[in-house]
């Protein structure tokens, strides 16, 4: 068991290598009626690591913006494995891991609880890129190519 706090990119329970993460805390507002954290709120915290690793690579919203183009979501896969309760460290990653070089690409997550390093979802979510201004698919501009570029492992 790990008392790490700080999220690591070589932590052994990630099961891709280099992923962007997002460290979050479960707060009192986030808890239901069962007494852990609302289901709602794991997809919210995808969405934030999508954006804040959007933004690591270059592409914050305004620059998705200045192309007129942007990546919508076309599929969401969750897998919940572990309830979270208030108080919880969670480290949430995302790793691009399919990108077709035209239109779509893929993000894997997993969100960790460091403190007994337990993955407490796995989730995939398939984007399509569009035109900002009709909301039609549009090729990836040039730098989406960069900015969302598969890793590939060494």
């Amino acid at each position: 068991m790990s008392n790490t706090t700080t999220p690591t990119e070589k932590h052994p329970a990630w099961e891709r290598p280099n992923p962007f993460v997002l460290p979050v805390t479960v707060t009192p507002e986030l808890i239901d009626e069962l007494g852990h954290t609302n289901n709602v709120h794991y997809l919210h915290w995808l969405h934030q690591c999508t954006w804040a690793h959007s933004s690591a690579v270059g592409y914050p919203p305004s620059q998705m913006l200045a192309t007129g183009c942007a990546m919508a979501v076309r599929d969401v896969r969750m897998s919940y494995l572990r309830a979270t309760f208030e108080g919880d460290q969670l480290w949430v990653a995302d790793w691009l891991t399919h990108n077709d070089g035209r239109l779509r690409a893929t993000r894997s997550f997993q969100i960790l609880r460091p403190a007994d390093e337990a993955c407490v979802m796995r989730a995939e979510i398939d984007y399509i890129c569009i035109n900002v201004s009709s909301g039609r698919p549009q090729r990836m501009p040039e730098g989406f190519l960069r900015a969302y570029a598969v890793q590939t492992t060494s």
